[in-house]
């Protein structure tokens, strides 16, 4: 092509993730895996399974959903730096989607050709902009609370930092694959963090290529603010499609299912029915507790999404003790009848983080507590209006 003469519509053009647009130029990008997941499609014409490969891909500008049809045999990691094109794009609830198809080719690349990117060249963001699939911005914030914990992964154990960060927009969780040293109470500056969302909820996760500096913080809520917010009405938050950091207070009216005994995917964690997971097909569950209770505050109701340890201090069972009942009198049906019997009508206050979809609004609590009966509206007077109804 001779000097001055414009390129062929037809040229391959590399992008960053950031700038990823549907456009008709093929597209080469450059990006290293931040999670893949392998399984097999059932083809409606013929029925025969078509292998997949799908996740997360990222360059630090940005992360985006890829799909690898019939991928090689060869595993692909976490930390994999791959060079792939043409790729095809498009746009799904305006976020870019990438897909390698069978004119793909795809190859191994090395760090250096990832771009280099100047902290001062990041956007600054607030906990309550962060959504899933976010990389390459700037945080503040300050740590509510982390605790150590040890993990499989494949056949290695490898120790992880969990816990939940805030400022004043809100609040989330985080993974810290690496230790930062971090600590109840302190301020920090992140860098290089990015956002996924497990069981449903956002979640911000720290690997080797965060960083992690203790800051000021002279702008940040203290912890005894975080810790003592003003409880806001159901009503508000339906209206306000949920939030990132809430306080609400109602009443227990039920519970919604699955709630009691259920079984998850040892691979993905999700829910197992019938022995299968939608992700990784027959598998042997394993068995957990949850209770998906029904809080109503008279101005609206949500469901409190309860974890095995939520669920076990507040119906005062225990997982190991309900599976020793179940040798005895094998009838699941009896944990979540208990877990009912214990909290209906109770009052109860939580915290967290609150999402509205088109089956209502669900939290996800980081602190649930019982408020202890008594006032004009006690526990047997609630229970008799509940279950006879109004006069």
């Amino acid at each position: 092509m001779s000097e001055g003469e414009p390129a062929s519509p037809n040229a391959p053009v590399e992008l960053r993730l950031r700038d990823l647009r549907p456009m008709d130029a093929p597209v080469i990008i450059v990006a290293r895996v931040v999670s893949a997941e392998r399984r097999e499609i059932t083809r409606r014409s013929d029925g025969g399974r078509r292998p997949v490969l799908s996740g997360l891909l990222s360059d630090g500008t940005a992360t985006v959903r890829f799909t690898w049809w019939d991928p090689p045999a060869e595993e692909v990691e976490r930390g994999m730096v791959l060079r792939a094109g043409p790729i095809q794009l498009r746009e799904f609830r305006g976020r870019p989607e990438i897909t390698f198809t069978w004119k793909t080719r795809v190859a191994p690349a090395s760090e250096a050709d990832l771009p280099e990117l100047k902290e001062d060249e990041l956007p600054v963001r607030t906990v309550a902009e962060l959504a899933d699939g976010d990389e390459g911005f700037r945080l503040q914030v300050r740590i509510a609370r982390v605790e150590a914990k040890t993990v499989s992964v494949g056949q290695e154990r490898r120790l992880l930092h969990e816990g939940v960060a805030f400022d004043r927009s809100g609040s989330i969780p985080f993974t810290a694959w690496s230790d930062f040293r971090l600590s109840e109470g302190a301020a920090v500056r992140i860098v290089g963090a990015y956002v996924g969302v497990f069981r449903g909820q956002a979640q911000m996760i720290l690997d080797e290529r965060a960083h992690v500096q203790p800051s000021e913080g002279s702008e940040l809520p203290s912890l005894e603010e975080w810790r003592t917010p003003i409880a806001t009405a159901i009503g508000l938050l339906e209206a306000g499609r949920g939030s990132s950091h809430a306080t609400v207070e109602g009443t227990v009216v039920g519970l919604s299912p699955p709630s009691g005994l259920v079984f998850r995917c040892p691979t993905c964690g999700r829910g197992v029915a019938n022995g299968l997971c939608r992700a990784h097909g027959a598998v042997e569950g394993i068995p957990d507790l949850r209770a998906r209770v029904v809080l109503d505050d008279g101005t609206g109701a949500l469901t409190l999404n309860l974890d095995r340890i939520a669920t076990e201090r507040l119906w005062g069972g225990t997982l190991e003790a309900a599976l020793a009942g179940l040798r005895e009198r094998p009838d699941p049906g009896r944990i979540e009848e208990g877990i009912h019997t214990a909290l209906f009508g109770r009052r109860l206050v939580a915290t967290g983080r609150a999402s509205a979809d088109d089956f209502g609004l669900t939290m996800y609590p980081d602190e649930v507590r019982i408020v202890p009966a008594g006032g004009p509206r006690d526990l047997a007077g609630l229970r008799t209006e509940l279950e006879d109804g109004p006069r």
